[in-house]
């Protein structure tokens, strides 16, 4: 018997900006799949029409791009269950509604929200678990048709049997029981007509033959509903995994809707996804493997096992440290593409010298924008000197420039070699030779190493800076 593909889902709501929570969710979810060679289905659920929207679709779709996962079923791709798109499967939907109904299994409730709302607040007040009390579930036939008569739009609930409990195995969590007692019937079918999510998320995992589920813990109490669902059907559930959330500043839940953490707001602010996505696999998740790993690495090593239970933080501090990593071992050709997202360096960096100019600086690179800075440094005007670096450069007296103007026809092979003539000039040696002619050429105390910055500087330039240092000391 050939065994089963394992097959993960995201299923998003285009309801606003993709955050981080829900970026790790999608993850998780892609390198299950890819660790167990399965699939990933990308699905839309969009059953929300109020808030809904088109362009919330087209940027999750670009914002997973970005991030670098890639679903082998979904809306741009097609796939042996289309449509993807829970608004283009109304027909689906009314057809497995229908087989409920047929079974006794569902009743038509006309309680309006704000009946529904009272009960709940009465039932909360009574130390009870807020549950449907059944209201409409013993009304006659003569009943129902008096209130559909009269205009009525009812919602279409669930029966849950009364007695037992559903039970199912948490890939995170573990065992998990749930009292039918406790569950209460639950809307399948709004008012309006609209499937309601306990109904249209499980029966699409289980007609797209997704075989896990991770998704947040706030999810977990749609569970047992769900298998409920499935099981008077005769349809076959997913296992579900239950994540915990990951919280923002204050302990806050992340919010789409917000743009808590968005992957749009880390983009623009010049977040490479390599970096997110160490992040990401790692929060909430531990890897045997601390250092920056590749995609097919990060989904050898993923194990639902090694996800923990307590909520994840995100840290803007340790994304940062991914951050240095990604620009560390992402290729000349890749770095200098996401520099490029700063307009003026095109014009700055001549193109025979971008692999050279990208070698020299990364280590001094958080943001494409940083290397503006150094494109100037390097190709056009120094910035305005900082007072450390004045106070180096008078320190070291106009001589010590004049001097190292006059051995520099000789000795622009290398820094170390101008350095060590230089030296042997003056009789300046250590922090008081190098300082200054850093603060020099470079108009700041720090930044690459000066033998890589060499060969990138003109000798016509350079000459020009030691002129200029040896102007100030006067």
């Amino acid at each position: 018997m050939r065994a089963m593909t394992l097959r993960t889902r995201f299923a998003p709501s285009p309801t606003g900006q993709m955050h981080v929570g829900n970026a790790r969710t999608a993850l998780f979810s892609a390198l299950l799949a890819a660790q167990a060679g399965g699939e990933f289905i990308l699905r839309i659920e969009d059953t929300d029409a109020e808030r809904s929207r088109a362009e919330f679709e087209t940027m999750l779709l670009a914002d997973l791009a970005w991030l670098g996962l890639h679903w082998q079923e979904g809306p741009d791709v097609s796939g042996p269950h289309v449509p993807y798109r829970q608004s283009e499967r109304s027909r689906i939907y009314r057809t497995f509604i229908d087989k409920l109904a047929e079974q006794g299994r569902t009743y038509p409730c006309f309680c309006t929200p704000a009946e529904l709302a009272l009960a709940r607040k009465t039932q909360l007040a009574a130390g009870q678990p807020p549950r449907y009390a059944g209201t409409c579930a013993g009304l006659t036939t003569a009943e129902i048709e008096t209130r559909l008569a009269r205009g009525l739009k009812p919602a279409l609930r669930f029966r849950v049997p009364e007695n037992g409990a559903t039970e199912f195995d948490d890939l995170i969590r573990g065992a998990q029981r749930f009292s039918h007692r406790d569950i209460g019937d639950f809307v399948i079918r709004r008012a309006d007509g609209s499937p309601a999510f306990f109904f249209s998320n499980a029966l699409d995992d289980a007609l797209m033959s997704v075989s896990h589920v991770l998704r947040g813990e706030d999810h977990l109490a749609n569970t047992p509903r769900q298998l409920l669902i499935l099981e008077a059907l005769g349809l076959r559930a997913p296992r579900y995994g239950h994540l915990p959330l990951v919280l923002g500043a204050g302990n806050a839940p992340l919010s789409k809707r917000e743009g808590g953490g968005s992957l749009r707001e880390l983009r623009r602010a010049g977040i490479l996804p390599e970096a997110l996505v160490n992040y990401l696999a790692r929060l909430g998740h531990v890897y045997a493997l601390e250092n920056f790993l590749s995609w097919a690495e990060l989904a050898r090593d993923f194990n639902v096992a090694h996800v923990g239970h307590a909520p994840a933080h995100f840290d803007h501090a340790q994304l940062e440290h991914w951050q240095r990593e990604a620009v560390k071992h992402a290729d000349s050709g890749r770095l200098w593409n996401w520099l490029a997202e700063v307009p003026e360096l095109t014009a700055l960096v001549p193109a025979e010298r971008r692999t050279e100019f990208v070698e020299t600086v990364r280590g001094n690179l958080l943001r494409p924008v940083e290397a503006r800075v150094w494109a100037d440094i390097i190709f056009g005007k120094l910035p305005e000197l900082s007072g450390a670096s004045r106070t180096a450069i008078r320190s070291a007296g106009s001589e010590f420039f004049a001097a190292a103007m006059r051995v520099l026809p000789e000795a622009h092979t290398g820094f170390a070699d101008f350095a060590n003539a230089v030296s042997a000039a003056t009789g300046v040696r250590g922090r008081k030779l190098f300082m200054p002619l850093r603060a020099a050429l470079t108009g700041l105390e720090h930044g690459p190493e000066m033998e890589k910055l060499w060969p990138l500087l003109t000798a016509a330039r350079v000459e020009a800076r030691l002129q200029h240092a040896a102007a100030l000391c006067k």
